[in-house]
């Protein structure tokens, strides 16, 4: 089958050459940019197209690569055309694919197929997509029946793969979240808090990233448990109220949230350590009750 892109983002010009690279026949792209679109076909080496209605014609599959809140819209565009028999996807992380109303009636089949993965560089990110995971949820029955075409292309190229939900989708994406987006805004925390001794943006960035980094290879490599280190594993009550007094309003709340998830953690690595002294620390702070806590 010949796989289209509506959309030359970040994602569609990624998926393109990953999938162009590993021999799966794409037909090409149409955007409302014709510049980004020429771009992505000569990227990807296939073909521009001038309109929706001729990707559509030539394609068996569209993937729509476009702004979640653009994909409604470009599915209005199409519900105007012959779509018998047509694969239309997005890959939208939170949006499922209900977005697609009526595509039982246009005799389609519709998916969300969604890579577990940072497409941060239209040009290199491709280099990296055999490491994803794909997600895939589909629209109805009649689209149950075709989305092992979709599981067999990805792990044939490489890809672990799994079906999910239309109900699942949003906690599927706020863990992605909390994974990529949200670390970055603990580590800005972090920068921000070495500022406050002394150090300027750019040093604070490049002190934390062996640490950063030399962590993340532990959690990956060894896994959760067996990669935790620090006051909470230890059990280091005196450190940990030293960090609650010193640190501004702002951090604390955070900071004691993540603390009792790392007790959890650290009660599975050392199950015979007491950690009631640092769990008593986290409830209370100079002896008055902490309201806030979840």
């Amino acid at each position: 089958m010949k796989i289209g892109f509506v959309g030359a983002g970040k994602v569609g010009f990624s998926l393109g050459k990953y999938m162009t690279e590993h021999g799966v026949s794409v037909s090409g792209y149409y955007s409302k940019s014709s510049d980004s679109a020429r771009e992505a076909s000569e990227f990807t080496n296939t073909k521009y197209f001038d309109s929706i209605e001729e990707i559509l014609s030539d394609s068996d599959v569209l993937f729509l690569t476009v702004p979640d809140g653009a994909i409604k819209d470009v599915w209005d565009s199409l519900k105007q055309y012959s779509l018998t028999g047509k694969f239309i996807c997005h890959c939208s992380g939170a949006m499922s694919s209900s977005v697609f109303s009526g595509i039982g009636q246009a005799k389609a089949f519709g998916y969300s197929i969604h890579p577990l993965f940072a497409v941060c560089d239209k040009l290199q990110s491709y280099r990296e997509l055999s490491r994803a995971y794909f997600t895939i949820e589909y629209s109805d029955e009649e689209s149950k029946k075709h989305c092992m075409y979709f599981k067999d292309m990805f792990e044939k190229m490489g890809n672990e793969v799994r079906f999910i939900s239309a109900g699942q989708k949003v906690l599927y994406h706020s863990a992605a979240v909390f994974a990529s987006n949200l670390v970055t805004g603990l580590y800005s925390y972090a920068t921000e808090l070495l500022q406050e001794c002394g150090f300027d943006e750019e040093s604070s960035e490049k002190a934390l990233a062996p640490l950063f980094m030399n962590n993340c290879e532990n959690v990956v490599s060894k896994g959760i448990v067996d990669s935790l280190t620090g006051p909470v594993e230890r059990a280091d009550s005196d450190t940990i109220k030293k960090h609650m007094e010193a640190l501004p309003k702002e951090q604390l709340g955070i900071y004691k949230d993540l603390s009792e998830r790392l007790i959890k953690v650290a009660k599975q690595k050392n199950p015979d350590r007491d950690y009631s002294i640092i769990e008593n620390e986290l409830y209370y702070q100079n002896g008055n009750e902490v309201t806030d806590r979840k």
